[in-house]
């Protein structure tokens, strides 16, 4: 299929250019004619970006090459970084401590190797945008269906990010404050909370031009995630096993070590008559919740949505910068989850909750410093918010305004509706995450797993990779893998709802 002139002339932010006598050439022409590999300075080809009258085409963005490495690898590791990190204990909880880590770390790799055919298709094609990799591979269906999963995606994860404010944001003011419970003040209202931060907070990082400039409030969101790895791993010699519960009246009364597994595995479903182990780590866990936590895992480094935005904005960038920055990304990341998982685990074994932070509350709701952790928890899930809203302001304006220069009016608009949809959402349509965890489930298989691997497949010319060759039979094994992880994830949450038991997958 040859693409017409006016998706040819497009850059990955929109702009036009003349392609001149190059518009009658035949996508498999110019694929024939692209360089495969990279020049030995390590800087991108520039053959497939046209130059005029002697002078260098401005590529991609008016801010191309103008993001350091280091805030590169800030921006990326806080896309990377979600609220899910406060359920990893909980996982490792129903897995056991090697099972997790075996886990984990198939993940990260295959993550890792996911973000290698993006930018290997990228290099192969001199685009840098989700959006026109899939119109490459497959045409006007391809870059919809790229754009639809990253919309669709990011909102998922957007609302779930402003719905953490709205319902942890009023209990940490009412702690603070010690204010009564069910006390009327506007103040601890979560509707108003999140509105307020939406517009204070997340408005104004939303309307930079260039996500090179949020490098700043992500290594202070990821500052924000150090601090809560470091309490969780200082109460963790801090916490008495097993722990005494907090009781209303002022006085803590202490757990016994039968009462306090019986109450866990009932509320799990489960009956283990080996009490006697409830302080003991596990290695290896095998229940009725396992199967849950593998697409938690699975989807905790969902950040290929802005692989490529980030890509773009690289300081002479080259596909091997660009991995080296995705695999430092995913190292830290890596790093921080099991260790957060792991010291969580220790703290609470069979008795650690789905969200980590509600554990520590049993033991004591006015713990000052976990009141300032979730502080920092909200802080850094506001902040990963821009973040994620930048590829899906750029997926609408690749799929409705192709052909349009940068318009502010535009960049503005966009923001502030996603925005106020997104609000809408969180306020009127709280339930609307259980929807969300559905698209999840099959948007988030497709970014992370299908679409790299199909439009790799596609894109790489036979010539040089055969079908039978090593890597796209790699690469097509890996989307019949993404393909099983979405019918587990569905499979799952048709379970969830129908039970009422396990947890809901999908998310980030």
């Amino acid at each position: 299929m040859e693409p017409s002139q006016s998706e040819m002339n497009i850059l990955s932010n929109g702009k036009s250019h003349d392609l001149g006598d190059d518009v009658g050439v035949p996508l498999k022409t110019m694929l024939d004619e692209d360089q495969y590999e990279e020049p030995d300075d390590g800087l991108e080809n520039e053959e497939f970006l046209p130059n005029e009258g002697g002078k260098k085409p401005i590529r991609f963005t008016d801010f191309e090459g103008k993001t350091s490495f280091g805030m590169s690898v800030f921006n990326l590791g806080n896309a990377i970084m979600g609220s899910g990190i406060l359920g990893l204990a909980y996982a490792m909880a129903n897995t056991g401590i090697l099972l997790f880590w075996f886990l984990l770390t198939a993940v990260a790799a295959l993550s890792s190797y996911s973000i290698h055919l993006l930018l290997k298709s990228s290099g192969i094609v001199g685009i840098r945008a989700y959006e026109q990799l899939g119109y490459r591979a497959f045409g006007n269906l391809g870059k919809i269906a790229a754009g639809t999963a990253i919309t669709l995606q990011n909102i998922g994860a957007m609302s779930s990010y402003l719905y953490i404010v709205k319902s942890e944001l009023p209990l940490v003011i009412q702690a603070f404050l010690k204010v009564e419970p069910n006390s009327d003040l506007w103040y601890l209202n979560g509707n108003y909370l999140v509105i307020m931060v939406s517009a204070s907070i997340i408005l104004p990082l939303a309307l930079m031009k260039q996500l090179g400039y949020l490098g700043y409030t992500s290594g202070f969101s990821l500052s924000c995630m150090v601090f809560f790895l470091t309490a969780v791993i200082f109460k963790k010699f801090q916490i008495p096993c097993p722990f005494e519960e907090f009781s209303v009246n002022g006085t803590a009364s202490h757990l016994s070590l039968n009462d306090s597994v019986h109450i866990h595995e009932y509320n799990n479903g489960v009956v283990h008559e080996d009490d006697d182990s409830h302080c003991t780590p596990r290695m290896f866990t095998i229940n009725p919740q396992t199967a849950y936590t593998i697409p938690i895992l699975a989807f905790a480094f969902v950040c290929h949505p802005e692989v490529l935005p980030i890509y773009t904005e690289l300081r002479n960038p080259s596909k091997k910068k660009m991995q080296k920055v995705s695999n430092i990304s995913i190292l830290i990341m890596y790093t921080m989850y099991f260790l957060a998982a792991l010291f969580g685990y220790l703290t609470f074994y069979g008795n650690v909750e789905p969200e980590l932070l509600h554990t520590y509350s049993r033991i004591d709701p006015y713990d000052t410093l976990i009141l300032c952790v979730r502080v920092a928890v909200l802080t850094a899930v506001t902040l990963t918010v821009p973040i994620v809203l930048f590829p899906v302001r750029r997926a609408i304006q690749q799929m409705i305004f192709p052909t349009k220069s940068f318009s502010w009016l535009r960049h503005i608009a966009i923001a502030l509706i996603l925005l106020t949809f997104i609000n809408m959402l969180v306020i009127f349509a709280p339930n609307i995450l259980g929807i969300f965890g559905i698209i999840g489930a099959t948007s988030a298989p497709c970014l992370i797993f299908i679409f790299p691997a199909v439009f790799y497949i596609r894109i790489v010319p036979k010539e040089d990779e055969p079908m039978n060759s090593l890597p796209k039979i790699m690469a097509a094994c890996f989307a019949a893998l993404g393909f099983s992880f979405m019918v587990m994830s569905l499979s799952f949450i048709i379970i969830d709802w129908t039970t009422g038991e396990g947890l809901a997958v999908g998310g980030h």
